[in-house]
């Protein structure tokens, strides 16, 4: 039995509702409660949270699946307090004991101190940003992906704490060219995908 804890962080702010997310969140729940064998938490950050509960739902799950819009190319600002409160009430409670480091040598094993190792994690991102504005020459980004520029410290982050990546699921355009249907069809085979390959050890024995 696998262990999820979701977490929506999509907020309602200026002209964003958190319907995109929340959907996308519904799509999450329903594709996993298809294997059976995955036992789920949910968060929804925007309703509020006790953070050492949410602490003790990261020590629980075995994978945490991340839903979050970007704005002005960041975390909302109610999903990045979440962030710094949970993961500092985490401090020597199964989030991470230290910076990794010790007094001998400080210049290294930064970053080596998480206490969440052998879990993984997944995140979503939702943009207005057209995919293009990443792989086009000339365009936006410059070339660079979501993971390895806008979300390279979110990711540290994650690893900071020995979380595992798994594969990102992106969408882009959300707000000029939204196409809801062929958008949560593709998700909906990331998901089943990465659980497959991450369950098969489980469903052959």
């Amino acid at each position: 039995m696998k262990k999820v804890l979701i977490i929506n962080g999509g907020q309602n702010f200026g002209h964003s509702g958190g319907k995109y997310n929340n959907t996308i969140a519904e799509n999450t729940l329903e594709v996993l409660k298809k294997f059976g064998n995955i036992e789920v938490k949910t968060t929804q950050v925007s309703e509020g949270f006790d953070k050492d509960e949410e602490v003790k739902k990261f020590v629980w799950a075995d994978v945490i699946i991340y839903h979050t819009p970007i704005w002005w190319f960041q975390l909302p600002n109610s999903f990045k307090k979440y962030i710094d409160e949970v993961f500092t009430a985490g401090h020597a409670k199964g989030i991470y004991m230290s910076d990794g480091r010790n007094a001998e040598n400080p210049a290294i094993n930064y970053g080596t101190g998480g206490m969440l190792g052998g879990r993984k994690y997944m995140v979503t991102t939702s943009w207005n940003a057209p995919e293009t504005a990443f792989t086009l020459p000339g365009e936006f980004f410059n070339e660079t992906s979501v993971d390895n520029g806008p979300l390279f410290g979110f990711h540290r982050m994650n690893a900071f704490v020995s979380l595992e990546k798994m594969e990102s699921f992106h969408f882009h355009d959300v707000e000029k060219n939204a196409n809801i249907e062929r958008d949560m069809t593709l998700y909906r085979e990331h998901l089943e995908h990465v659980f497959e390959k991450e369950l098969k050890p489980q469903l052959a024995s």
